[in-house]
């Protein structure tokens, strides 16, 4: 299983947010910097969003991303204002590893297909962001169905992976749920990364154990609550 700390940027800084809202962001520095510091710490990947972009804003902070990448050199996936298929293969044509497409994927599927066909489907990953069950888009503000049923159909148009968040503790530091990460993974046969409400190493061992690829880690990382070398080891 592998883990990808989380370098979420609003406003050109690091922020980590509480479900999704922006006034609930607490700031941890340059971008850049906290990515080396991930890196340096033992990451093998990372997990890059662009609130600015899933807010509505697509265009900023193209700079910073670009900056990750020339100083990383690590496995990237990137989510957050990917509004287009254009906007996609930009992010691809640059050099990040893998895309996520939340809201692109939901309002226009067949996005899914053409991505996965010319980049290839190990580069595509439909994100399954679920509150109360439902599938949330536009920043997470807008519900869009049973997120059950739109990771089936993420997996019959092409997609390689899916992210599924749990947006009802996602911020929290309260611990995981496991009954929807178990239901989505007996849904489907996709890769699943899981994030939100990821506290300590007993919740990423029971991802482990419930079969998901991968963990995001983002706030209980930033306040210390987990650390990045024992959580790779657990998930080793």
């Amino acid at each position: 299983m592998r883990v990808f700390p989380a370098v979420d940027i609003l406003g050109g800084k690091c922020v980590q947010l509480v479900q999704g809202k922006r006034e609930t962001a607490t700031v941890f520095g340059d971008p850049v910097d906290c990515a080396r510091r991930w890196v340096e710490a033992g990451a093998e990947a990372l997990h890059i969003i662009n609130l600015d972009g899933a807010f509505g804003d697509s265009g900023t902070n193209a700079g910073i991303i670009k900056g990750i990448l020339r100083e990383t050199g690590i496995f990237m996936q990137l989510g957050g204002g990917i509004r287009s298929v254009k906007d996609a293969r930009s992010w691809l044509e640059t050099g990040v590893d893998r895309v996520i497409l939340g809201t692109l994927a939901v309002r226009e599927p067949e996005s899914v297909s053409i991505l996965s066909e010319e980049a290839g489907a190990a580069r595509v990953m439909a994100a399954v962001d679920a509150r109360a069950g439902q599938v949330v888009v536009e920043g997470w503000r807008d519900p869009g169905g049973d997120y059950l049923g739109w990771a089936k159909r993420f997996e019959g148009l092409g997609a390689g992976s899916l992210l599924f968040t749990n947006v009802d503790v996602e911020g929290l530091q309260q611990g995981i749920r496991t009954e929807p990460v178990k239901n989505l993974l007996a849904a489907t046969d996709l890769p699943v990364v899981v994030a939100g409400g990821i506290t300590s190493l007993g919740d990423i061992a029971t991802l482990r154990d419930l079969g998901a690829s991968g963990v995001v880690l983002g706030s209980a990382l930033y306040n210390g609550r987990i650390d990045l070398g024992k959580a790779m080891e657990v998930c080793r």
